[in-house]
């Protein structure tokens, strides 16, 4: 049951006054039982006792629910409720010392409740907690500690009203997070464009790491990751696809760069979200001003060039080929000799640095085998995608074949759809003896569809070949590297044609209307003369 829940006990008048059990008694074990369980109450519709008070309770239990907020069984504050109110906490404490002094408590109250506290009542405030709690205030006003004690007595009393008008009043929502008016608007985009992250939001996101690396080894340790994140309903990166998608140190700690790449996929990926929580950890700006949406991948192709700070890499080929190898060595991670079949998705993020000192941010996103067929069946399924890369186990002839089947099963889609998008073949496993005709098929296949020779590594020995590089340097030049089968070279053939064709007879047609425009005014000369 997700709905708030009311147990009422009817017929009152008829109970025997004498009967020693009382509700509490009955409705206990049940209420521990069933934890969606809000209230009871007993009534009695003939002497009209209590009648009210079920409505009350009842609409009290939807307009101002227990269960976000409170646990019943642990009797303490829910996590994502704790993380809300300490992010209004930080909200109100201007000066930032971590106490909310007399006059951020009275600016607290009037922005809630649009009364102003008296001074007595401050003082009544502070007593009752420092009773309670020592440490929930101290020489600089309430602590957050005590500031969540008031919310924790407010909705043990039955006062739950208090606490969700706090949370309405900093734009909250029945499930503790931001109201939609509180984000930017749904982005309207083409399939071909993405959303990155402006110069203004990275520049914030610098300050905060700098904040949060309280040790300053120019590391987040999970723990300092996890107080930057104290303010959010959850960490957003415990889970796939962005828990293992960037480099991290020993201790597991995200370097800047790792950290930024962190939010650089989740903007890629979900860019509200990004942005939510961008608001969560503080953001000062407008939220709309944290997100751009990039041109279209058409238009950078016609321009021969591209202004895209991330680049999006689609990573192909068949099973035990060496993809995820690959991802691993990108964000830093050591060979692995036991494989480990990838059945899902993942991605690896970071920075590449490139000639001329400019850097941009390169996600790999790992397709497996098995998936690329319900890839492909989607007709903006290369719209995403700024470059894609082949991989094949050199020394295995089959891996080859197969990942020659996925590139011309990908170049077709890009040539039906016009999503065409630069490929480049990764040799990989270059440790290992290639098979017998290895370079001649390599050669013979990636000159007939006008891309470069593969490129050799092995993730064994850590020798990439610069392949990183030069991976973001084909995405940036979305013109070239574009292969081209034999069905769109005859489509293509085919087509020009057709346009000569049709300019041969518009030409033809051109010259018989002035043809017979020449003939009309030779007419006409003619008969005025005679």
């Amino acid at each position: 049951v997700r709905v708030p829940v009311i147990v009422v006990g009817c017929k009152l008048d008829l109970r025997d006054e004498q009967q020693p059990i009382t509700l509490e008694q009955v409705m206990s074990p049940i209420m521990h039982q069933f934890r969606e369980i809000e209230t009871c109450i007993e009534c009695s519709a003939f002497n009209h006792i209590q009648i009210p008070e079920v409505f009350y309770y009842a609409q009290k239990a939807v307009l101002h629910p227990t269960a976000p907020l409170f646990d019943q069984e642990s009797q303490t504050l829910k996590p994502r409720c704790v993380r809300a109110l300490k992010r209004i906490f930080i909200l109100c404490d201007h000066d930032r010392d971590g106490a909310l002094s007399d006059a951020e408590l009275n600016d607290f109250q009037v922005k809630c409740f649009n009364a102003p506290l008296q001074p007595s009542e401050i003082v009544g405030v502070k007593r009752v907690v420092e009773e309670k709690l020592p440490e929930g205030v101290n020489d600089l006003g309430l602590t957050l500690t005590g500031f969540l004690f008031l919310h924790a007595l407010f909705i043990e009393k039955g006062r739950l009203e208090t606490t969700w008008t706090v949370l309405r009043k900093f734009g909250y929502n029945n499930d503790i997070r931001l109201v939609d008016d509180q984000l930017p608007p749904p982005i309207k985009r083409a399939p071909d464009q993405s959303v990155e992250l402006t110069n203004e939001a990275v520049e914030y996101l610098k300050t905060a790491f700098n904040m949060f690396d309280i040790d300053g080894d120019g590391a987040l340790r999970p723990a300092e990751l996890e107080d930057l994140f104290s303010t959010t309903p959850e960490s957003p990166w415990i889970e796939a696809p962005y828990e293992d998608a960037a480099d991290k140190n020993a201790l597991g700690g995200l370097s800047l760069d790792g950290f930024l790449s962190e939010w650089v996929l989740m903007t890629l990926l979900d860019p509200i979200r990004s942005v939510e929580n961008l608001i969560y950890i503080g953001y000062p700006g407008d939220p709309s001003s944290a997100i751009r949406v990039t041109r279209k991948r058409r238009t950078d192709r016609r321009k021969q060039q591209t202004d895209r700070n991330v680049l999006q890499c689609f990573v192909f080929g068949p099973h035990q080929s060496g993809k995820s190898a690959l991802l691993d060595a990108f964000i830093g991670r050591p060979f692995a000799d036991i494989h480990v079949l990838t059945t899902e998705e993942r991605y690896a993020v970071n920075a590449v640095d490139l000639p001329g000192g400019t850097r941009k941010t390169l996600v790999l996103r790992e397709i497996p085998e098995d998936g690329v067929k319900m890839l492909l069946s989607r007709k903006d399924a290369l719209a995403a995608c700024d470059i894609a890369v082949f991989v094949y186990d050199s020394s295995d002839e089959s891996s080859w074949k197969r990942a020659t089947k996925l590139l011309v099963d990908v170049a077709s889609q890009g040539e039906i759809t016009g999503y065409e998008v630069p490929c480049l073949m990764v040799a990989a496993k270059d440790d290992l003896d290639p098979f017998e005709t290895a370079i001649q098929d390599a050669t013979r296949v990636t000159q007939d569809m006008g891309m470069e020779a593969p490129v050799p590594v092995s993730a064994k020995l850590g020798d990439f070949n610069s392949l990183f590089r030069r991976i973001a340097t084909a995405a940036e030049h979305p013109h070239l590297n574009i292969p081209e089968t034999e069905a769109g070279r005859s489509r293509r053939h085919y087509n020009r044609l057709i346009n000569r064709s049709l300019m041969v007879v518009s030409v033809g047609a051109a010259v018989a209307i002035v043809g017979l425009a020449a003939y009309r005014v030779y007419a006409a000369r003619k008969n005025s003369s005679s």
